[in-house]
């Protein structure tokens, strides 16, 4: 695993499409170190906003997502393969090869004024972080926003990114009306290791203090322990949530790690150029929580594993969670939407 600074991946391997691929070799001799990557965005000609699931394990059957890729470099991103589609390598090619959707809040607008549209809650940043460095020039996550604070329409941000704080204005109205929850991810309190799972994200300092502003201004916060990282984050679990509550979270969720297609190859070189001494363990434990493989993609099972030690997981969780007074819930509204005219404008009734 090469490296290249400020990345989380360390190479470019082969997305799962392609017919050859290329192995770095040491023969030996001196070899220069990487050249830094700088990141490039490219136009997402995207045709449509929302993206429709029908996944069981999430609470929202609708999202939106500004952009493909993600700068923050998280290795263990269960979206990395989403640049296969792409014909890029899920590795450096996915936090350092961006595609932003500029069209993105002309093209909501339009859906949301369709005849047939029936409100409920909708993810911003969904696949990656709506909130990633790229958004401070591009500024569509806020487009977003904008228009769906307009129009009244619940909302779900899940991001790892001190910038959402800029826009507590338009959070802060719509937190008023029930209309806004901001899931914030808190991975560990480790600044080294957070700095290696995820280079380019906020501090975990950061990510509470950001979770204070945000509940300082009516907003209520989500904390998502995600992921759980068996070994290196799991032991946290307990610390993770009482710093949530301290900060100022009203509930909070986890998500064990998942290690779906090339992710798995990418995780498990990680291990062994960060944590060499301790790979063979972690890898045992996440195949113990995913019936012996490195990933179980089963609805139901995909986000918190099954066997004794998930069942374990879940216990701790849930009985730290209540003692941190984090068991409660956050209702959101969807009966105060107004959809836009054809012509972009808002009916008066």
């Amino acid at each position: 695993m090469k490296g290249s600074r400020g990345r989380g991946a360390g190479d470019n391997p082969a997305n799962r499409y392609h017919a050859h691929a290329k192995q770095a070799f040491d023969d030996g001799w001196h070899q220069e170190p990487p050249v830094p990557l700088r990141t490039q965005v490219a136009i997402d000609s995207t045709r449509k906003a929302i993206t429709y699931n029908q996944s069981p394990d999430i609470p929202f059957d609708r999202s939106i997502n500004p952009y493909r890729g993600c700068e923050h470099g998280c290795i263990y991103c269960y979206a990395r393969p989403t640049h296969a589609w792409l014909d890029l390598s899920p590795g450096l090619d996915f936090e350092s090869r961006l595609f932003a959707r500029p069209a993105l809040p002309g093209l909501l607008k339009a859906e949301l004024a369709a005849p047939n549209y029936r409100a409920a809650p909708v993810a911003l940043g969904a696949i990656t972080d709506a909130y990633q460095p790229i958004e401070r020039d591009w500024l569509i996550s806020r487009q977003v926003l904008e228009i769906l604070a307009e129009m009244h329409h619940p909302t779900v941000i899940v991001t790892k990114s001190a910038l959402v704080e800029r826009d507590i204005d338009l959070l802060q109205d719509m937190a008023r009306e029930q209309l806004v929850e901001v899931a914030v991810s808190l991975t560990t309190l480790q600044r080294p290791l957070a700095r290696a799972l995820e280079p380019r994200a906020a501090a975990p300092q950061r990510r509470l203090q950001t979770v204070t502003r945000l509940s300082e201004a009516g907003v209520p916060v989500r904390a998502m322990i995600a992921p759980v990282v068996p070994v290196l984050t799991e032991p946290e679990i307990e610390t993770l949530l009482q710093a949530a509550a301290d900060a100022g979270a009203v509930t909070a969720d986890y998500v064990l790690m998942r290690l779906p297609l090339e992710v798995s190859p990418l995780f498990r070189d990680w291990l062994e150029a960060h944590y060499p001494d301790s790979a063979a363990h972690v890898m045992n434990h996440v195949q113990a929580l995913r019936g012996g493989r490195d990933n179980d993609s089963t609805f139901g099972r995909r986000l918190v594993g099954s066997g004794v030690y998930a069942d374990m997981i879940r216990q701790r969780f849930h009985l730290a969670r209540r003692k941190a007074g984090l068991d409660g819930a956050i209702e959101l509204r969807s009966d105060l939407f107004r959809a836009p005219r054809a012509d972009g404008q808002l009916t008066l009734f």
